[in-house]
């Protein structure tokens, strides 16, 4: 299912609510927000909506370090021929550069900055004593380096996705919160459930994709 196809599920989920509690510009916005955001944190463990812009940075830090190495390795070779003058620390650390943007894939790269993302929160939730923003954090951190449709696709990230939205929910006290939250994030796996692939409900318990023909 498409990115934009869940973005507008959460969006009706969002309004839906605005809808439902005490209406305020303040509540909508809230409600908007949490449940597209929900809709779309599935999804983290790929190439998602929520990661595009940090895929198109991983892009470039890739070619950053492949020509940092291949721009500092010519001057030291240059130096070496025209000068006799050789850096052994410098040359090493050259080559690892240009090795490391040989070797690494884009997306590890952009892994790595959505697990920083997380690590923030995690640093935020340790300084503000806020336990959901820690369960957000650590959702965020480990999400990318899941397999695709594996866990983040489950009953169970349901339930610990409404676990943050209750404490977000006691955080602002505002009402309807878990539910939004909770309810953004179901959509996604029922929308997922219509594909030809399906979703693995259950997994590790149960490894069979739920799908309908």
């Amino acid at each position: 299912m498409k990115g934009t196809t869940h973005l507008a599920i959460g969006t009706a989920i969002g309004a839906a609510a605005a809808a439902h509690y005490p209406f305020s510009p303040k509540s909508t916005a809230l409600y908007l927000a949490v449940s597209a955001f929900s809709a779309l944190s599935a999804d983290l463990d790929g190439p998602s909506m929520l990661s595009s812009k940090i895929g198109k940075v991983s892009g470039v830090i890739r070619g950053l370090l492949l020509w940092s190495g291949v721009i500092t390795l010519a001057i030291l070779g240059y130096q070496y021929f025209t000068l006799n003058v050789f850096y052994p620390e410098y040359t090493a650390a050259s080559g690892a550069l240009f090795m490391l943007g040989l070797l690494t894939r884009e997306g590890i790269i952009r892994n790595f900055l959505v697990s920083l993302i997380g690590g923030a929160l995690i640093y935020g939730a340790l300084v503000w004593q806020l336990a959901w923003l820690g369960g957000l954090g650590l959702f965020i951190a480990i999400a990318p380096w899941l397999k695709h449709r594996g866990m983040t696709h489950t009953v169970w990230a349901v339930i610990l996705w409404g676990a943050i939205g209750r404490g977000l929910e006691q955080q602002l006290q505002l009402p309807g919160i878990m539910t939004t939250a909770t309810l953004g994030y179901l959509s996604h796996l029922l929308a997922d459930t219509l594909t030809p692939s399906g979703v693995k409900w259950l997994y590790p318990l149960y490894k069979k994709p739920f799908k309908l023909s």
